[in-house]
């Protein structure tokens, strides 16, 4: 009998520790089912917005947003921001906040929905992910998310009709309420087979021991902890 195990991440395309923490994992899964080639890993992505107060036409920076509308010391959003590029760098990402252009997510959010519709969610996420932390991109403009969403294998005309679809964007709203049922008030957050949750950028062997605790659980060969 073939085996599954189901993992719903939650997370934000303008989130860094969200985009570190999909990478490594993406390494443990790697591991994981090259030790378990029998057992399926189901991934789904969710949305949540870290700064849903963000307007849709913002124009500025990441150093701007933080420091002018977060009100954070610009020395302390430098240091801040280098220790994430190197962070980043340690797990093969490159940022370059300095030509980041911050974003409200949500049309970007939309888009990973019909992603999921189509089979090519996490393509979709990685493809929007680097294109905005690493290439600049602007997450509100329509035509740019419409060649990214190209890029990753969507139609570009579906792209832009997702933009101003009301399922879609019912669709975020549902899993932001969702997160917000399971007391999710920081992202990444993993909930694996609906029972466990991790939260957090974990490191790769932390999240590859929760897929065999997990996995164990499912067999019977670990104890799973008492509700």
């Amino acid at each position: 009998m073939s085996e599954s195990v189901k993992i719903d991440v939650w997370s934000d395309i303008a989130c860094p520790w969200c985009y570190i923490g999909k990478q490594r994992f993406a390494s443990a899964t790697e591991a994981f089912t090259a030790k378990h080639p029998d057992v399926a890993l189901e991934i789904e992505t969710h949305s949540f917005e870290l700064a849903p107060d963000t307007p849709l036409d913002f124009q500025g920076s990441e150093i701007d947003f933080l420091v002018r509308h977060k009100g954070m010391p610009a020395p302390q959003v430098e240091q801040m921001l280098g220790q994430m590029t190197e962070l980043g760098r340690a797990d093969g990402i490159e940022f370059d906040f300095a030509r980041v252009k911050h974003a409200n997510t949500q049309r970007a959010h939309r888009i990973l929905h019909l992603a999921k519709e189509r089979g090519l969610q996490q393509e979709t996420l990685d493809r929007l992910f680097r294109a905005y932390f690493s290439e600049g991109a602007d997450m509100s403009d329509p035509e740019t998310l419409a060649a990214l969403g190209a890029e990753a294998g969507l139609d570009p005309d579906e792209v832009l009709a997702a933009l101003d679809s009301e399922e879609y964007g019912q669709a975020v709203q549902r899993d932001i309420m969702r997160a917000r049922s399971l007391g999710i008030n920081g992202v990444p957050f993993f909930l694996l087979d609906q029972k466990y949750g991790v939260s957090g950028a974990q490191p790769v062997e932390a999240f590859e021991g929760v897929l065999e605790q997990v996995l164990g659980f499912a067999r019977g060969t670990v104890e799973a902890p008492a509700n």
